[in-house]
């Protein structure tokens, strides 16, 4: 946090902490520091496994936001004093990005009513281009296989059981279960031709709003970097992120020109089969992952009940999406 460390000289340095990075904001850069923490589906334990994933943070997020990212700068420690891309070994890795402002991401522009159609359709535009060139090949494709997008899908039922009653109720849990159970029974050969059209690509992984920057072009960034089996996905699920994500915010109009928009300029009329499976499926997924907020001891009790509203609300629109299929 002191501000000499830092090459632009700012006057003073921002913080912000999520649960696998610590965030420091100059004005001009930012720098994201991957903490030593093991949750199972990522792990940087180690300098090494630091060091790696911030590399691959960098030139994974350059395909969809090529000026953002500046590069990997190693922390050194010289006597007392820690020195920011030093000569000494380093003891510690960042990722280092222009800062951008808040104020111009998709999630603020959308609360200020200020996202357009043809915004949507920009975004479309961009992401047709990215799925056209995205690496594809037949080991990418494995993990879209139903009966490895299922292992994604139980893991989801087994991590959320113990808020039944808390975040979900029983009733929506078992039916939520029970039809993504069915669709893979009933459905099953659908994700083979996804397979054989070529739609399964190295992804984004995390699609959202929050996510997307509109400046001089619009960068898409924050892919997942720590674990290929959420990147590596039938091109529907990453997009049906996105759209899950207007929804969530009470702008279907705009989730249903995305994909109109994605359908019209990529041709995949086939993923109209398959959306509502992959909208149910990102849903659940922030449903539980707020749900995990309510044993976070680090949180106040205000912010858990917040988590609380926010995991019932994507559960619910996960159980909306089920009807569907």
């Amino acid at each position: 946090l002191n501000p000499a460390l830092y090459p632009d000289q700012p006057q003073t340095v921002a913080f912000h902490e999520t649960h696998i990075s610590l965030v420091f904001l100059t004005g001009n850069y930012a720098y994201k520091v991957k903490k030593p923490v093991d949750f199972g589906f990522l792990d940087f334990t180690s300098i090494e496994k630091r060091r790696h994933y911030c590399e691959q943070e960098v030139i994974l997020n350059r395909r969809l936001a090529p000026t953002l990212y500046l590069g990997v700068v190693g922390i050194t420690q010289e006597g007392e004093k820690v020195i920011l891309g030093g000569q000494g070994d380093p003891v510690e890795y960042a990722v280092q990005m222009i800062q951008i402002p808040e104020t111009s991401l998709m999630n603020h522009l959308l609360a200020r009513n200020e996202v357009t159609l043809e915004m949507i359709e920009a975004i479309s535009e961009k992401l047709v281009r990215f799925y056209l060139n995205a690496e594809t090949n037949e080991r990418i494709s494995n993990f879209a296989r139903p009966e490895r997008v299922k292992e994604d899908t139980d893991e989801n039922f087994d991590q959320t059981e113990k808020y039944i009653g808390a975040t979900i109720s029983k009733e929506v849990y078992r039916e939520i279960q029970g039809r993504t159970i069915h669709f893979f029974k009933d459905r099953g050969e659908l994700f083979v031709r996804r397979i054989d059209a070529n739609r399964i690509r190295d992804c984004h992984g995390d699609l959202r709003l929050e996510h997307i920057f509109w400046g001089d072009e619009i960068s898409i960034f924050d892919c997942i970097e720590f674990n290929e089996r959420f990147r590596y996905t039938d091109v529907a699920a990453d997009i049906a992120f996105l759209a899950m994500d207007l929804d969530y915010h009470n702008r279907q109009d705009l989730s249903d020109h995305l994909i109109r928009s994605y359908i019209r300029e990529s041709g995949d009329d086939e993923l109209m089969e398959i959306l509502d499976f992959y909208k149910c499926y990102r849903a659940y997924v922030r449903g539980k992952v707020e749900s995990f907020r309510l044993d976070d001891l680090t949180i106040s009790e205000g912010a858990k009940e917040e988590a609380s509203k926010r995991a019932q609300k994507y559960f619910d629109l996960a159980h909306r999406y089920s009807q569907r299929f």
